[in-house]
C-alpha cells in the first residue's frame, strides 16, 4: 500500500507538471479530511507521509490556550490543564496523540479526492504564473476568451486575465475573439479566478507602448519623464534626450508620424502631445501648455501653483475642451496651473498689492509711501520685513540704516503679538476638535484664528467655506467635516 502512494506521487507531479512536494502535501491534507470524518466534533488532525517509504501516520492535534481563550475543546487545552497532558507544556505549544491510520483505499471518498485535485490545480496554475513572471513581460496581448459582467476575460497562453471595465479605454468596444494588448496593472494572488489584472488606461501602458515603438527609449538615448493621460481622447507625454545630437520629440514623433501614430491606434485614436521636458518647472509649464502660446508665468513655491497669463487669443487652446489641456499640463508637471489673462494677471497683482500694503500698514504702524517701497521691493510677509538679511534690507535706496532697524524692530513685535493672539485662541478651542481624525497641529491653528473653536463649529461649515479657510483640497475638507458631524449621527 505504500509503494502505491509513491507511485500515485510519481504520476501525479508529472502529469501535472508540479513539484513531488506538492502532491505529498494534497495527499496529507486528504487524508487528514478523510480522518476528520470519524469524529462528530470539529477536530485538527494532521498526516505525515515518509517521502522516502511512503508510510504514512496520523495525528490528532491540540493547540495550548489561556484560560479565556479556551473556546474550543475538541481542539485546545486550557494552560491550566496541561500539567494532565505533559509536565513541559507551554502557551502556545502543540498537543499531539498518534492516532491508528485510516486504509488508503477508504481515500477514494468524494471530499478528500476533491482536496488532492484542488490542491494540484493550485499548484499547477501558480508553476504557471510563476513562469510568466519570469518573462518580466509589462504588456500582454491575447485574445478576448469571454465577457464577464462587463469585464473581459484575455486567454494568455495558461493563463487567462482580467480587464476590469473600468480599465478599459471609455467608449471602446471591445468582443470575443479580438486579439488586445494591455499592461500588467497587478497580480492578485487571492482571487478564484484570473489573477493577472490588466490596465489600457494606465500611464504606464503609453510609457511601455513608446518603449516598443521607439528603440532610443529603451538604448536609453530618450528618457520618458512623465505621462498624463484622458483614455481614449487625448494624452501628454514629457521626453528628455541623453544624447545631444538626438531630437526627443522628433524621434518619438517619428517620419510622417508613424510612430505616435502607432501608440495612437493602439489606444483608440488617442491623440498625444510629446512635450520637451525641462528641469526648470517654469519652463515645462509652458511646454505642456503647446500649443498655446505663453505671455508670463509666475510661481508660488508655498502652494505649489503658477499663475499662467495668456492673451485672449490663445486663452481657449490653454484650457481646452472641458479643461482638458490645462488638466493634463497639470498633472504632468505636478504643479496646479491658473490660467488667466493679461487683464485678470493685473487685477490679481493690484489686488494682493493692496492687500499686503494695508498689512503692512496696520502692523508696523507705517505711512503708504513706506509700505508701497516696501511691496515694490518683493516684501509680501511680516516675517520677510523681520527675518530678511541686514544687509539686503539697506540696499533699499530709500531706507537708512535707521529705519531699517525701525522696521524689523516692528515687524517682529508684531509677529509675537499675533503669536500670542494664536496661542490665546487655541486656548480656547475644544479638545474634541485638537484630537478630531485628520486634524494636524497647524490646520487647527488656522481653525482658531478663523474663530471655529468646537467639533459642531466645524461641523457647521461648508466643504467650500473649509477649503477657502485652510487650503486644503475638497476631498480632505469633505472627510474632516464628515468627521466633525459624526456624533451627530451616532
Amino acid at each position: 500500500m505504500n509503494r502505491e502512494i509513491l507511485v500515485l506521487v510519481e504520476a501525479l507531479a508529472h502529469e501535472k507538471n508540479v513539484e513531488k512536494e506538492v502532491v505529498f502535501g494534497a495527499l496529507e491534507l486528504a487524508l487528514a479530511s478523510a480522518t476528520k470524518k470519524r469524529y462528530e466534533e470539529e477536530v485538527e488532525i494532521r498526516v505525515s507521509i515518509d517521502r522516502h517509504t511512503g508510510a504514512y501516520r496520523s495525528f490528532r492535534v491540540w493547540d495550548v490556550v489561556e484560560d479565556n481563550d479556551h473556546e474550543e475543546p475538541s481542539r485546545q487545552i486550557a494552560i491550566t490543564d496541561a500539567p494532565e497532558y505533559s509536565a513541559d507544556l507551554s502557551v502556545g505549544d502543540v498537543w499531539e496523540v498518534e492516532l491508528e491510520p485510516i486504509e488508503f483505499g477508504r481515500i477514494g471518498a468524494q471530499a478528500a479526492k476533491q482536496v488532492i485535485l484542488q490542491k494540484i490545480r493550485d499548484a499547477e496554475r501558480e508553476q504557471n504564473l510563476n513562469d510568466f513572471l519570469q518573462r518580466r513581460e509589462h504588456i500582454v496581448s491575447g485574445s478576448i476568451k469571454r465577457i464577464e459582467r462587463g469585464n473581459a476575460i484575455l486567454e494568455l497562453g495558461k493563463l487567462e486575465a482580467i480587464l476590469p471595465r473600468d480599465q478599459m479605454i471609455p467608449k471602446e468596444n471591445l468582443r470575443v475573439g479580438d486579439r488586445v494588448k494591455a499592461f500588467l496593472l497587478r497580480i492578485d494572488r487571492n482571487g478564484r479566478g484570473p489573477q493577472l489584472v490588466l490596465s489600457r488606461i494606465a500611464p504606464e501602458f503609453m510609457a511601455k507602448l513608446f518603449e516598443l515603438e521607439v528603440p532610443e527609449i529603451e538604448n536609453n538615448l530618450i528618457e520618458l519623464k512623465g505621462v498624463a493621460r484622458d483614455p481614449g481622447m487625448r494624452a501628454k507625454i514629457a521626453v528628455k534626450s541623453n544624447d545631444q545630437r538626438v531630437d526627443p520629440q522628433g524621434t518619438c514623433i517619428g517620419v510622417r508620424g508613424t510612430r505616435v501614430n502607432a501608440v495612437s491606434n493602439e489606444l483608440a485614436g488617442e491623440r498625444v502631445d510629446i512635450v520637451l521636458w525641462s528641469a526648470d518647472a517654469a519652463q515645462f509649464a509652458i511646454n505642456a501648455l503647446s500649443p498655446a502660446e505663453v505671455s508670463s508665468i509666475i510661481l508660488d513655491e508655498d502652494t505649489h501653483s503658477m499663475d499662467v497669463v495668456v492673451d485672449e487669443d490663445n486663452l481657449a487652446m490653454a484650457i481646452g475642451r472641458g479643461g482638458q489641456n490645462v488638466k493634463l499640463a497639470a498633472e504632468l508637471t505636478g504643479w496646479k496651473l491658473n490660467i488667466m489673462t493679461v487683464d485678470e494677471a493685473e487685477q490679481k497683482h493690484e489686488e494682493e498689492f493692496t492687500k499686503i500694503r494695508a498689512l503692512f500698514i496696520q502692523a508696523l504702524d507705517i505711512d503708504e509711501d513706506v509700505a508701497d517701497v516696501l511691496v515694490q521691493e518683493g516684501f509680501n510677509t511680516l516675517e520677510e520685513v523681520a527675518y530678511v538679511p541686514l544687509n539686503e534690507m539697506l540696499e533699499i535706496e530709500a531706507f537708512d540704516e535707521e529705519t531699517v532697524n525701525e522696521l524689523r524692530s516692528r515687524a517682529r513685535d508684531a509677529l509675537l503679538t499675533q503669536a500670542i493672539a494664536r496661542e490665546e485662541k487655541l486656548e480656547h478651542q475644544s479638545e474634541d476638535l485638537k484630537t478630531l481624525e485628520g486634524m494636524t497641529s497647524e490646520l487647527a491653528t488656522v481653525l482658531a484664528e478663523n474663530d471655529i473653536h468646537t467639533r459642531d463649529d466645524l461641523a457647521d461649515l461648508a466643504v467650500d467655506e473649509l477649503t477657502e479657510m485652510t487650503g486644503i483640497d475638497a476631498e480632505t475638507a469633505k472627510q474632516l467635516i464628515m468627521k466633525a458631524r459624526e456624533h451627530l449621527f451616532a
